[in-house]
């Protein structure tokens, strides 16, 4: 059995805080840039599609740099709601309750935050918000796939995030989310594919609470 413990905090916060992408896959980087025209009305596909999901529940796979993989299972809710539940044996939770985003480790009794504000996260948590702000169509190589890579010029520190939809016309504005790829502040990379995606389903904000595992003199 691998060992599941311990994946370095930065793959995490590539994975699922604001650095949430590497720009593009390497083979996506030699292909022709996007036409302007094609990029306003493919990004606005991809806000709606974002804009569609209320409630998604899907598998996932998470990457790093090192080649190290959890799985787990992820739940979103608008506005604002992730859950990352990982594999049992990482004993770590990633989770935002809408406003801030937690790293919960529970074997070393610690928790990070990171608000939201305006992150590229906030791309995949907030569609509300101007994703064309911070993004841009990336080449994809296919009719079928649209690459938005999504970052903050002035803040650098967030990391980049690419999102990688495939044409489908049973998901939400027809595109699927699939996968993301991540390149955080510390030139960490992970990558995270999404795999049997529910949309629609019954989620309870009491989704994304969390146990803290911190002594209370040590909460704030």
């Amino acid at each position: 059995m691998r060992n599941l413990k311990k994946l370095p905090a930065f793959s995490l916060r590539a994975a699922i805080a604001g650095a949430l992408a590497v720009g593009a896959p390497a083979a996506l980087l030699t292909l022709p840039a996007v036409p302007a025209e094609a990029q306003s009305s493919q990004l606005d596909q991809a806000v709606a599609a974002l804009r569609g999901i209320s409630t998604m529940k899907a598998d996932f796979t998470q990457t790093d740099r090192k080649g190290q993989t959890l799985s787990g299972e992820l739940t979103l809710k608008r506005p604002g709601k992730i859950r990352f539940e990982y594999e049992k044996g990482a004993n770590m939770l990633v989770v935002s309750n809408g406003k801030s985003l937690y790293l919960v480790d529970y074997e070393v009794k610690q928790v990070q935050r990171w608000p939201i504000g305006n992150s590229p996260l906030g791309a995949l948590l907030d569609p509300s918000r101007d994703v064309k702000r911070y993004g841009k169509l990336v080449p994809s190589g296919s009719d079928n796939v649209v690459a938005v890579e999504v970052k903050d010029k002035k803040h650098p520190e967030y990391g980049v995030i690419t999102m990688i939809f495939v044409k489908n016309a049973s998901a939400p504005g027809g595109l699927q989310l699939t996968n993301w790829v991540a390149l955080d502040s510390q030139n960490g990379r992970t990558t995270v594919r999404l795999s049997n995606q529910r949309y629609g389903v019954a989620v309870a904000d009491s989704a994304f609470k969390f146990r803290d595992p911190r002594p209370s003199s040590r909460r704030r």
